[in-house]
């Protein structure tokens, strides 16, 4: 099978517009890979660093011999203003992956994707995690074949030597405590207690899911508290600073598996890697899984995520395949493939599980299997035509306070401000 990067796709996309023009009604002749079988193209990102894509695909293949699947590969971060600039400008890409839920939101309301009620259908809604995000008024136009959520990845060793207990039923207040006894200094070389990504969701979204509140409303004081706990970690070292993070684009990945972070809230997407980076002699780390830590100590674990899902492009070349490979990608094979690899699939059922809980080097002590069945999983961000709009200033505001550029008070203020008169026109 060939493996076709963007720049090579670009070309077969404008050559396609360029057929576009003067195909009338019926639009371009249907491409066929050159030994004959149709080329199905699906746009993706980081498809070398994103195992879940390749093994989707060749188990589709394996099971359809008549079909090439070719990724459109982006860069991550490009992939959602890339997607956006191809569907703009007809690409005729057949099946595209969603990254999240706003962007979805986006296209779905643009009209630039095909309604597809049949493949969930016949999925069936019962069974899928997260499909209610997908529902347009009784209409969906993307399905889901994985559903990630938050939870807290943690480094045993640096645990063991700290005489620190395992991060059990941790309050924001002991996770606090708790990285602050993990960090140390030895011989010029920094551990840090945890490591909080620069996105704005691991202080907002987690804000949101254990307040019940809503991101789009233009009311943001449920914030502070989260906001709060950020910069106290920061402020005292215990991880690494927003402003560097940033500005030298660390990977998260890179602080965990080299034994700098002790611990790591992360989505479940992060499982596969390690396990990859693990198999591949990358990394050494003793990692284990622990609920995401909590507002208050009531016994019950309130996290957030967001589900990944396929969608067929309005212009699509290959229409029904396209909805052919969804419906196999969000139902039992699909989720099989991507669960042998560590990827939590929007399939629930126990087959599904217990193909999971085969994987080699998963941890399968009780607090890691406990991570993986939170009581309530809110949606990253709210599916609403204001969810872009709301996000990109959240995003905005949120690296004004952690740089300290505005003060916690100020910064949540200006997001409400912002977002009442810009997005909600009030």
């Amino acid at each position: 099978m060939k493996r076709t990067t963007l720049a090579a796709i670009a070309l077969a996309v404008t050559a396609g517009l360029g057929m576009t023009g003067c195909a009338g009604a019926a639009g371009p002749a249907e491409p066929q890979a050159q030994n004959g079988k149709t080329r199905l193209t699906v746009s993706v990102w980081n498809y070398q660093g994103t195992p879940e894509f390749k093994a989707l695909f060749d188990a589709y293949e394996a099971a359809n011999p008549n079909v090439d699947i070719e990724p459109v590969d982006i860069l991550a971060d490009d992939y959602p203003q890339k997607v956006t600039t191809m569907l703009a400008g007809g690409d005729t890409t057949d099946v595209l992956t969603m990254k999240n839920v706003i962007d979805y939101s986006r296209y779905a309301n643009n009209g630039q994707l095909q309604e597809i009620n049949s493949v969930v259908d016949k999925v069936g809604k019962d069974n899928l995690a997260g499909i209610d995000a997908f529902d347009m008024a009784g209409k969906y136009f993307a399905a889901p074949y994985r559903q990630d959520f938050w939870l807290l990845y943690y480094n045993k060793d640096l645990f063991k030597a700290a005489g620190v207990e395992e991060p059990k039923d941790l309050t924001w207040e002991k996770y606090t405590e708790t990285a602050k006894k993990l960090t140390t200094e030895a011989d010029g070389k920094k551990v840090y207690g945890t490591y909080h990504h620069v996105w704005r969701s691991v202080v907002q979204a987690i804000a949101a899911a254990q307040n019940g509140a809503d991101q789009n409303s233009g009311d943001y004081g449920f914030f502070e508290d989260q906001y709060n706990t950020a910069l106290d970690l920061q402020k005292s070292g215990a991880t690494l600073d927003f402003g560097t993070a940033k500005s030298q684009k660390t990977s998260y990945r890179t602080m965990f598996e080299t034994g700098q972070a002790a611990m790591m809230p992360m989505g479940t997407w992060y499982t596969a890697g390690i396990l990859q980076a693990k198999k591949d002699g990358k990394t050494t780390v003793n990692w284990g899984l622990a609920p995401m830590p909590q507002k208050e100590s009531n016994g019950k674990v309130t996290t957030f995520g967001s589900p990944t899902a396929f969608a067929v492009n309005k212009n699509a070349t290959h229409s029904d395949e396209a909805k052919k490979f969804i419906e196999w990608a969000a139902g039992e094979e699909g989720a099989k493939a991507i669960s042998k690899i560590g990827v939590v699939p929007a399939l629930q059922n126990e087959s599904v599980t217990a193909e999971y809980f085969k994987l080699e080097g998963l941890p399968t002590d009780e607090l890691s299997k406990k991570a993986f069945t939170p009581d309530e999983t809110a949606l990253e961000m709210p599916v609403s035509d204001k969810s872009a709009a709301t996000d990109k200033i959240l995003n905005q505001e949120h690296d004004l306070i952690m740089v300290g550029e505005r003060s916690v008070t100020d910064g949540v203020a200006e997001m409400g401000k912002r977002v009442t008169s810009e997005v909600l026109g009030k």
